[in-house]
């Protein structure tokens, strides 16, 4: 049998068993014969590396399962790897979370100030990440990444690298399927377009008919993820913009309502998710267990697994089907740049992605998706150069934060509270 290796990086993380339930269901169409499970957390992955392994056993995998901290033993010749890294793990995106608070701004694993400092964080290990796969994994290899802020990581790799590489996310998927389950079929078209957590889908089309059915979809409520405080729409906003927004479009939409919940919050986002991690590491030291526990739920990867494992089989057997990543522009959307990374639909196979050009949309949608690839781009640029001056001018032109008085201070507060992880900025 042909040799095929998947490595997962970040593989101490508690999503890991969901990711293993994706790729034990289709080991059939996906035959690896190699599992290299990564972290730099020896403890963690022995505790969910094991529970991992335990899984892939009782579904029937003989394969090799290789658990290391040494990220090139698991880069080598490997043909696909699976990021999910969390840089200064859950005590970092707390820190992101209750510092932005103090200034009047959101704090948020991938939006706003939050996502900014997280990206800091990530974007030099993933470019580090890719220059060893360049070096060491198979000359077919591909990067499916799924660490946050994942639309920003695909900017920074794509741009600037020739890596094979998808920018994905849930928040597609989930919003697809609740549109299934609320129009009572699969059997429709759609169109998706925005950036990585700023997306609209503008078009529901059932097949054989033609009425667009968004805005009906759109009065009963958008998606809402288990990571968003969850907020009622005006009728009004959604005459104005008469789209279905995902879920974190209510940080822009009613900014406000959603700092106070934050504010009000006896817990931020990241302390739950600890308390759920701890009781899932608990869970999964049990040696008996054999496959992830339905508390994995309450951490909000809804499909996750579902995502990632579908892009790499539509790779893998060249099916060139259509699924929504994080990929350049390349015309798609005539109102951004081509080597802008936006989320869209993308037809898939061995050969790479094509995005597939849209034509619903308004002047709010570009005016908003423009803006924020201005901050993306800024972003990169700092964490790439460790360049202070464009971190600021990122901060400043995001809609949400734009204030001088809250950005600097709140800037230079963050890259203080991260100095161990952004040596670039303290040389």
């Amino acid at each position: 049998m042909k040799k095929l290796k998947a490595t997962i990086i970040g593989a101490g993380s508690t999503y890991t068993p969901e990711l293993i339930e994706g790729f034990t269901a289709r080991k059939e169409i996906l035959p690896f014969t190699e599992f290299a499970l990564m972290d730099i957390d020896e403890k963690r992955l022995a505790i969910v590396g094991g529970l991992a392994e335990r899984q892939m056993r009782a579904a029937g995998y003989e394969g090799d399962i290789v658990l290391t901290t040494d990220l090139d033993q698991a880069i080598d010749e490997a043909n696909f790897v699976f990021g999910q890294l969390r840089v200064g793990k859950m005590a970092a995106r707390i820190v992101d979370e209750k510092i932005p608070l103090k200034y009047g701004c959101l704090g948020q694993e991938t939006t706003g100030a939050g996502g900014f400092m997280k990206a800091l964080r990530t974007i030099p290990v993933m470019m580090d990440i890719v220059e060893r796969m360049k070096k060491l994994a198979a000359d077919d290899a591909w990067m499916v990444n799924f660490s946050n802020p994942s639309g920003i990581i695909a900017q920074a790799v794509l741009t600037e690298t020739d890596a094979k590489m998808i920018g994905l996310c849930n928040c597609a998927i989930n919003m697809l399927k609740e549109i299934e389950d609320k129009i009572g079929t699969k059997d429709f078209d759609y169109e998706y377009l925005g950036l990585n957590h700023l997306s609209f889908i503008t078009s529901v089309i059932k097949h054989g008919d033609t009425e667009n059915l968004v805005a009906a979809l759109a009065d009963q409520g958008g998606q809402t993820m288990k990571n968003v405080p969850e907020i009622d729409y005006e009728p009004a906003l959604l005459r104005a913009i008469p789209y279905i927004p995902s879920s974190y479009l209510s940080y822009f939409y009613t900014r406000e309502q959603q700092i106070n919940k934050c504010r009000e919050a006896e817990q931020s986002r990241g302390e739950e998710c600890l308390d759920v991690e701890n009781a899932l590491l608990e869970q999964y030291s049990d040696l008996t267990l054999t496959q992830k526990p339905t508390e994995l739920e309450k951490r909000g990867g809804s499909l996750y697994s579902t995502a990632a494992v579908s892009v790499a089989e539509a790779i893998y057997c060249d099916k060139k089907e259509v699924h929504v990543i994080a990929a350049k522009n390349d015309g798609a959307m005539p109102f951004m740049r081509d080597d802008d990374v936006i989320e869209v639909k993308c037809r898939i196979g061995k050969d790479g992605v094509v995005p597939q050009p849209v034509s619903v949309y308004n002047e709010y949608v570009i005016g908003l998706m423009q803006a924020v690839k201005s901050y993306e781009r800024l972003t990169v640029k700092a964490a790439l150069d460790g360049d202070r001056e464009a971190a600021l001018a990122a901060l400043m032109v995001h809609p949400l934060i734009g204030d001088y008085d809250k950005a600097a201070p709140m800037l230079n507060e963050m890259l203080e509270a991260n100095r161990e992880y952004l040596p670039r900025f303290f040389t």
